[in-house]
């Protein structure tokens, strides 16, 4: 089995982070080809940089079809451009922040969410309500740290993190955390253990998902919306999308 974990942003370091994290609990036999856009933002911060990462996902998504991928992974925690991503192929694709409220919605019956910023927050709080989890979920929380903390400075940024979580943990009443960025896809059991509950990471959530549907034969249905693009011609920097 082939899973491409696409980070959406431009990143390396991050890519590298997210690669080791989903080779950790890929089954025997699957391959990660963990993979990052050629352009596109450094971080995914706004609404406007998963605009663009977008393109760069579903670009990634059409070298994964020449590749023979069978399952995608999504690996930012907007799941940004997941829809188009399932347009173009009838493999599995996965979003971790669907993947992550699925797997805290099974061991809980509320969690809450600590991610990055405020901002982005804001933007969690949207796909739990497009997902359906807005019930389960007590709290989005932000650490308010940039992204890129995580990259330049892991230990602060780690200790900003437990504390937002130990916080939800007395004052949300919770049983478990969702981590809201795919560039903590290392920190889950350090946190687990400093706060004292199940901790969700949406990355290697999504990895076992991801088999899960490949083993039992289950792709990306193309009867309605999922449907492929209807073939047209593009312009400028877009041509090469054309049919």
């Amino acid at each position: 089995m082939k899973i491409r974990v696409i980070n959406p942003n431009t990143t390396a370091a991050m890519t590298d982070t997210i690669a080791q994290a989903a080779r950790r609990v890929a089954g025997p036999g699957t391959q990660i080809v963990a993979t990052q856009p050629a352009g596109g933002p450094v971080s995914i911060e706004s609404h406007f940089d998963e605009a663009v990462a977008a393109v760069g996902v579903a670009e990634e998504v059409m070298a994964g079809e020449r590749d023979g991928t069978d399952a995608y992974v999504i690996a930012c925690f907007g799941d940004p451009g997941l829809l188009s991503a399932r347009e173009l192929t009838r493999a599995p694709v996965i979003g971790i922040a669907e993947a992550a409220f699925h797997l805290a919605a099974m061991i809980s019956t509320r969690f809450s969410v600590v991610t990055t910023l405020g901002r982005t927050g804001i933007i969690a709080e949207h796909l739990l309500a497009q997902y359906g989890f807005a019930h389960q979920c007590r709290r989005v929380r932000a650490a308010e740290i940039p992204v890129l903390d995580l990259e330049h400075d892991p230990q602060a940024a780690l200790r900003r993190i437990i504390q937002e979580s130990q916080r939800a943990k007395e004052e949300d009443g919770i049983g478990a955390i969702v981590l809201g960025c795919g560039g903590m896809a290392d920190l889950t059991d350090t946190i687990a253990k400093a706060v004292g509950l199940p901790v969700v990471e949406g990355v290697t959530a999504a990895v076992k998902l991801a088999e899960s549907l490949v083993h039992l034969g289950l792709q990306t249905s193309k009867h309605g919306d999922l449907d492929f693009p209807r073939p047209k011609a593009f312009a400028g920097q877009f041509r090469h999308f054309s049919a």
